[in-house]
């Protein structure tokens, strides 16, 4: 099937929004972009982007599906059972598409769900976005996390558990190198492996040839992380500037997660324990400084929101573009963060970009993002989102000023 799209802005994840090009569709990838007067006289099916940009599908590097943004959400988690917990994640995952995030890193699930969530999305089952799964996070005794993850302790035993996760399946490794705002009794400065665990762990990884995430807070823990060759920091609050040196030296990815500890301190007289309000009240302004001060040093950083946690929902995903521009970023780099740079830190070489031979997962928006990143990071600007070529959510306005309906279901392209 062929799908032409024209008429408006379009951003090609890379570079600023081009006018006057039009961009090209067939069998579920990009075939071609063009300027809009190669497409004269094509007579399929027409999508009128006037007013819009049309842009990549975001995506969002750092979600919990098995966790529903409740004020407590681990024991909102704990009632119910494994059956209950998949099918509400599968509902989130697919939420989290109607709202333009085409791609999703779970950064810690519940018994293996995420991986059973992402299997059956992969084999057209359900629509949904194209999840990257951690399985179980690893953990130290006592360490955060260590409600659902996989408690390690030394080497030995921190490798069997890496081989675990891939043997279960996993994408990536998530591996805990510091405490948490959301597990009671732990500080969020401290380091919870020694650098030799972590650096073991993170080796083991890279056997397999699989990306790392490591829920890295303290600076300590951040570059035991760091030098032990992570792909990702998690959160990255204490950072300082010897971590900062590290992590560009190297190339590390930052995902900053903006919209965790905001939701906390937004919502702190909504059911949320007091331990974690004081936490993230302790945190706030100095995660938001790390975040400025590492983009500012020219980091990577991919968009990333923790969604799951507390009043962070998923499908309110987009919001973390805001928070970074917010946070001192400029419009057009925060998209790329939610999209190339995302993709790139994700290994999905064929999504995050409009360019021939692309994945089709696109995102049609008003305006231009890239000088009101509103646009973008609040859905009710968007106009319709696409997997695969095929309408996932939305009602774009097609030549002749006709509505599409959208699909009763999506299967995802290989990926």
């Amino acid at each position: 099937m062929r799908k032409l799209f024209i008429g408006g802005l379009v951003f090609d994840g890379v570079s600023a929004p081009v006018t006057g090009h039009g961009v090209l569709v067939e069998d579920g990838r990009v075939a071609s972009v063009a300027p809009a007067g190669e497409f004269a006289g094509f007579a399929g099916e027409t999508v009128d982007t006037t007013g819009g940009t049309l842009m990549p599908g975001l995506m969002d590097c750092h979600v919990h599906l098995t966790m529903g943004g409740e004020g407590d959400p681990g024991t909102a988690m704990d009632k119910l059972s494994d059956a209950q917990v998949a099918l509400k994640s599968l509902q989130r995952a697919q939420e989290t598409l109607k709202a333009g995030i085409v791609a999703v890193r779970d950064c810690g699930g519940k018994n293996y769900i995420d991986i059973s969530v992402r299997d059956a999305i992969r084999q057209g089952s359900f629509p949904g976005p194209v999840i990257r799964a951690s399985g179980r996070i690893i953990c130290m005794t006592g360490g955060h996390g260590n409600r659902t993850g996989r408690v390690a302790d030394g080497v030995e035993d921190v490798v069997r558990a890496v081989r675990e996760q891939i043997h279960a399946g996993a994408d990536v490794i998530k591996i805990m190198a510091t405490g948490g705002v959301m597990t009671p009794g732990v500080d969020p400065e401290d380091a919870h492996y020694t650098r030799e665990e972590m650096a073991a762990g993170l080796s083991e990884a890279r056997r397999f040839r699989k990306r790392s995430a490591s829920h890295a807070q303290g600076a300590e823990g951040i570059m035991n992380a760091v030098l032990g060759g992570v792909s990702s920091i998690e959160h990255g609050i204490f950072m300082d500037d010897d971590c900062m040196r590290a992590m560009l030296e190297r190339g590390t990815f930052l995902v900053p997660t903006l919209a965790a500890v905001r939701n906390i301190v937004a919502n702190r007289d909504k059911g949320i324990p007091a331990w974690a309000v004081e936490k993230a009240e302790r945190v706030f302004e100095i995660h938001k400084a790390s975040f400025k001060r590492f983009y500012e040093a020219g980091g990577k950083i991919a968009l990333g929101t923790d969604a799951g946690t507390p009043f962070n929902l998923h499908g309110e995903n987009a919001l973390e573009l805001q928070y970074m521009v917010d946070g001192g970023m400029t419009p057009l780099d925060a998209l790329r963060s939610g999209t190339s740079l995302a993709a790139e830190l994700l290994d999905l070489p064929q999504m995050g970009v409009v360019k021939a031979g692309a994945q089709a997962d696109l995102l049609l928006v008003e305006g231009n993002p890239a000088e009101t990143i509103a646009m973008a990071a609040d859905r009710k600007n968007h106009r319709a989102v696409f997997s695969g070529g095929a309408l996932a959510a939305g009602l774009p306005v097609m030549a002749g000023g006709l509505r599409a309906a959208g699909l009763p279901g999506l299967s995802r392209a290989a990926e």
